[in-house]
């Protein structure tokens, strides 16, 4: 926590997909919750992963972790809901029974849930749901699903929920152009997200996309499907963050192949970065 803080990161998100929130079992997931919430200290808000396969145990959950301190709870849909309507009613009766006091984001990662979400029915739970305040935007290809959201909302005079993306970055620079909000992402340099972000809604897109650019072979080596949080681990350790890279298994580990490629695209990107002098990333 203290290296996200440290690293200028608006906020955090805790038990996410990509990481190992599944393997852990309850009470490990409150105790890390909340050591990660005392840690932070109030000093930027934390939203929870609290998906699971049944309402009354994802429930129980999401009261837990926010009597621990947090800013609000994440949902991806349960696997195999099919067709419009049952996306819509499986959301509308979470979040009725979720309660109107939990803060609520909906994560769209089709990739990973096999669930499709139709921009007809994010914009009626916008309309039904006040606690509906984010959308995690993962679907992909995306970008015209983002437009569309930001224009008919527009048109139709709907509240603004905020959308903040992930697949770790991959389409960072293009949806903030199509009216994303920024990153909720695991990339292991967050200084990055933050200054591209900066550098976008200060108007400067060359620079924000310079570099974005700089980053974008080690960000894509990390975002390798069942292999990228083993990079990531192993950088955020090089990198202070934590002490150990070790995956609860099953896991997996790098080999020496492995930790070869990622030395040489690590050196890369820190001669490429002493290069732009005028950037607050560095590595």
């Amino acid at each position: 926590m203290e290296f996200y803080v440290g690293h200028g990161v608006h906020g955090v998100t805790l038990l996410g997909i990509m990481g190992e929130a599944p393997k852990l079992t309850e009470a490990e997931g409150l105790a890390f919750v909340g050591r990660a919430l005392k840690r932070l200290g109030g000093r930027i808000p934390a939203v929870i992963g609290v998906s699971a396969a049944g309402f009354t145990s994802l429930a129980a959950f999401a009261r837990k972790v926010m009597d621990l301190g947090g800013a609000g709870v994440m949902v991806a849909p349960t696997p195999g809901l099919k067709g419009d309507r049952g996306v819509y009613d499986y959301y509308a009766q979470l979040l009725t029974l979720l309660g109107s006091d939990i803060p609520v984001v909906l994560q769209d990662y089709p990739q990973s849930s096999g669930v499709y979400l139709d921009v007809e029915v994010f914009h009626r739970l916008v309309d039904a749901f006040p606690q509906l305040v984010m959308l995690k935007h993962e679907d992909a290809p995306g970008l015209a699903k983002l437009s569309r959201i930001r224009a008919e909302s527009a048109a139709q005079k709907r509240r603004r929920v905020s959308i903040l993306i992930g697949n770790g970055g991959l389409y960072y620079m293009q949806e903030l152009q199509r009216g994303a909000d920024g990153a909720m992402t695991g990339y292991a340099y967050p200084e990055m997200l933050v200054e591209v972000h900066r550098r976008f809604a200060a108007g400067d897109l060359d620079g924000a996309e310079d570099l974005y650019d700089v980053h974008l072979p080690l960000l894509k080596h990390e975002q390798q499907p069942g292999f990228g949080l083993l990079i990531r681990k192993e950088i955020l350790r090089r990198r202070g963050a934590m002490a150990s890279a070790t995956v609860r298994a099953p896991g997996g580990q790098l080999l020496a192949d492995d930790l070869a490629e990622l030395d040489r695209l690590i050196q890369r990107l820190e001669r490429r970065l002493a290069g732009q002098p005028s950037s607050r990333a560095v590595a």
